[in-house]
């Protein structure tokens, strides 16, 4: 058996549900090709009306109410291409079905808000300590609809690792019910031992419900996971699902990260469900990632996130207030501080990760410190990391220093020279990649998430995090990131110019078309 065992490998990668999909599309791409060398002979009469119809396009781009960054990247394609540049931005710009999910999501926000009410006792208290904050969190219930909260503690995890272990002890206290939400799940040890507990956990009488990203039934699960999961007893949905035709329906993943136990425990962060996240499996040196898990009030968040994005698909809401249930067990500690737990959608013209960000940044007096596996920022980030150094802030950044992507490496290292020339070091983690998305400011503020410094994260994909003040936990986050600064080399001017220029060429034409990558 172990001799056709390479054969079924290659058997199953010929046939498999991965390579029918990849066919498919170039089928499509092949028929579109044929189709532009089909009207050859009216190619001057088709340019001349795509030329016209460009123009007002050119216009309505202009006009968008969208971050500079990206109007400038689809003029540029529009310059390079009209023909291409026109059809594409319609074609970007119709998204039928996204705008089908948005108005479902808009729906279950608006029907479901009552469920997550601001305290009032929270909100004079915080308006008493900081007015500052106050007006920040004001801005997060109002738009992007999440409250703050006392009465929560935090839990740093510096690794995956740790925050695994941590995980499974969880998961084993569950009563109730128990969420699952991931971008990646990948078979191995990791998944392989937290499902062991979720089948235990079924048999005991508790609900467990997973959501996974649609890009894990591309290439990491078979597509009829879901069905194998139902027959284990564990209610399954995949995201936004892989499907074998051009949509623009498939550019907005669900990339958060969410665990929540009866209510009462709730984990977040860069690790997903699969074992290079905990260092089981070595694929960019070492791993760097962080979590956080959070106990008390604040859990009732994340319980609304994972149900709200359950129940696009579902006919009838589910009942938010039965799973929204009080810990008994929390006692308010001095030191708990403030929680707010948030989650950012592609759909809601808000970009609520990007503005916690830019919020620490500028309200900042000491210090920020930053770690993030990727840099592709956009105008108002870059202005505002320059504006902050200048200032006399202490502004750190942690890169990878193997990079997964090496792509969005050349296109991060375009920005590191005019950062550092603006007083920001930057520096990169020698032993391996850095998956953390951590900011962390004064000793007073941090977030602990799945928001990423590229326009992905925060623009296009569902994300979700954790802002804390005056939180126990903060106090690990920074000593986590001066730990970690041990293990870095500090960039320099010099170490920029000293790139290869083929490099330096490519990381400034793909930083140009980055917002469309």
């Amino acid at each position: 058996m172990g001799k056709q065992e390479p054969k079924k490998n290659f058997l199953t990668l010929i046939f498999g549900r991965t390579a029918i999909i990849l066919l498919l599309l170039l089928i499509q791409a092949a028929a579109a090709i044929i189709y532009i060398y089909w009207l050859r002979e009216y190619a001057a009469f088709v340019y001349s009306i795509m030329l016209i119809l460009s123009f007002p396009m050119v216009i309505i781009i202009l006009n968008d109410k969208t971050e500079p960054t990206f109007q400038l990247a689809w003029l540029t394609l529009m310059v390079i291409s009209p023909v291409f540049g026109a059809l594409f931005y319609a074609y970007v710009k119709i998204s039928i079905g996204t705008k089908m999910i948005n108005r479902r999501l808009e729906r279950i926000i608006y029907e479901t808000r009552s469920h997550l009410g601001q305290e009032q006792d929270v909100e004079e208290s915080l308006e008493a300590d900081n007015p500052l904050v106050a007006r920040f969190s004001d801005y997060m219930f109002d738009y992007a609809g999440y409250p703050i909260y006392r009465n929560t503690e935090a839990t740093y995890f510096p690794l995956g690792d740790y925050a695994f272990e941590e995980i499974k002890k969880q998961l084993q206290t569950a009563k109730d019910f128990i969420f699952l939400e991931f971008f990646i799940i990948k078979k191995g040890r990791m998944w392989g031992e937290v499902l062991e507990i979720l089948e235990q956990k079924v048999k005991e009488g508790v609900e467990v419900r997973l959501i996974y990203d649609g890009t894990c039934a591309f290439s990491l699960l078979p597509h009829n996971y879901p069905k194998i999961m139902e027959q284990k007893g564990i209610r399954c949905k995949v995201f936004s699902p892989i499907r074998p035709a051009l949509s623009t329906y498939q550019n907005n993943r669900d990339h958060r990260k969410i665990i929540v136990v009866d209510g009462k425990v709730a984990f977040t962060g860069g690790i997903n469900l699969a074992d290079e996240y905990i260092n089981e499996e070595v694929r960019f040196g070492h791993w760097k990632d962080t979590a956080v898990m959070i106990r008390g009030d604040a859990v009732k968040s994340f319980t609304q996130m994972f149900l709200q994005v359950w129940d696009i698909t579902e006919k009838k809401l589910d009942d938010f207030a039965r799973y929204s249930v009080p810990d008994p067990d929390k006692q308010p500690k001095d030191t708990d501080g403030y929680v707010l737990p948030y989650s950012d959608s592609p759909l809601d013209k808000e970009r609520v990760g990007e503005e916690v960000y830019l919020n620490m940044i500028h309200t900042s007096s000491r210090y920020v410190h930053i770690m993030t596996p990727y840099l592709v920022l956009d105008y108002e980030m870059v202005d505002t990391l320059k504006h902050a150094a200048k200032k006399g802030i202490d502004v750190k950044i942690i890169m990878p220093h193997i990079p997964d992507k090496w792509y969005a490496f050349l296109v991060a290292k375009t920005y590191y020279e005019e950062l550092i020339t603006a007083g920001v070091d930057i520096y990169e983690y020698t032993p391996g990649f850095v998956h953390a998305k951590v900011f962390v400011a004064d000793d007073v503020k941090a977030s602990v998430g799945t928001v990423n410094l590229d326009f992905r994260s925060l623009y296009l994909h569902f994300e979700c995090g954790v802002y804390l003040y005056k939180n126990a936990a903060i106090a690990d986050v920074e000593e986590d990131f001066q730990r970690t600064l041990r293990s870095c080399q500090k960039i320099t001017v010099q170490d920029c110019r000293k790139l290869a220029w083929y490099k330096k060429i490519i990381g400034k034409v793909l930083r140009i078309i980055a917002p469309l990558m």
